[in-house]
């Protein structure tokens, strides 16, 4: 089983506690350090070369948002999950934007926690489903749908439904479980949706997708 590094920053030590007690339960997982805000996360990585970062995003000093576009930029194969309570659009959207693979928030099961590192690890995306339902809202508010679809190439009948179910912030296993297929078959399928749209990750299936019309928010 290969091992999955990584660091936690947050401001606050007893969600950086409780956030290592969570993902630490997992056995192929290591909290390898801890960094109370964006600027001590950035001298963390350089010295520990974790695989995923698990960032809040209001801190003193670098926030979030500043932090993961440093480390975007200087480590690019560093995988980052936002873990937060903050769930507007003008925190998301730039979190995604700065080159975060995922946004969980802090209410989020401890599960679900560990499935998003587990997600952004092997290179897919994680986000919870109120975040999806508010990115499909803010797309589609925010830009027009004509003609967007007939621009995509059609997807088959069982990537529609990889697709509805990525709307509503499912994981890959959480979407194998409900399709009856194999977590391989789900990853397969979503691989071949970023190929046909020219994507490299599943928050930019369902950007566009919602843009154009593909997808509902609930």
């Amino acid at each position: 089983m290969q091992e999955i590094r990584v660091v936690i920053v947050d401001d606050d030590p007893l969600v950086r506690s409780a956030l290592s007690h969570f993902v630490s339960r997992a056995p192929e997982i290591t909290v390898v350090a801890q960094a109370e805000d964006g600027r001590e996360a950035l001298s963390t990585i350089e010295r520990e070369k974790p695989d995923v970062v698990m960032m809040d995003v209001q801190m003193p000093e670098m926030n979030g948002i500043e932090a993961t576009a440093a480390i975007a930029e200087r480590w690019p194969d560093v995988r980052i999950l936002a873990v937060t309570t903050l769930d507007g659009s003008d925190t998301v959207l730039p979190m995604l934007s700065a080159g975060a693979s995922g946004y969980l928030l802090k209410d989020s099961s401890a599960e679900d926690i560990v499935a998003g590192v587990r997600e952004v690890y092997n290179g897919a995306s994680s986000l919870s489903p109120r975040i999806a339902s508010m990115l499909i809202r803010h797309v589609r508010d925010s830009t027009p749908a004509a003609s967007a679809a007939d621009a995509l190439e059609p997807l088959t009948d069982r990537e529609e439904e990889v697709l509805q179910c990525l709307a509503k912030g499912m994981s890959n296993a959480e979407i194998a479980k409900a399709l009856i297929v194999s977590e391989g078959t789900v990853k397969a399928h979503l691989g071949r949706m970023m190929s046909k749209w020219h994507l490299r990750d599943r928050v930019q299936i369902l950007v566009t997708a919602a843009h154009a019309g593909l997808v509902t928010f609930r």
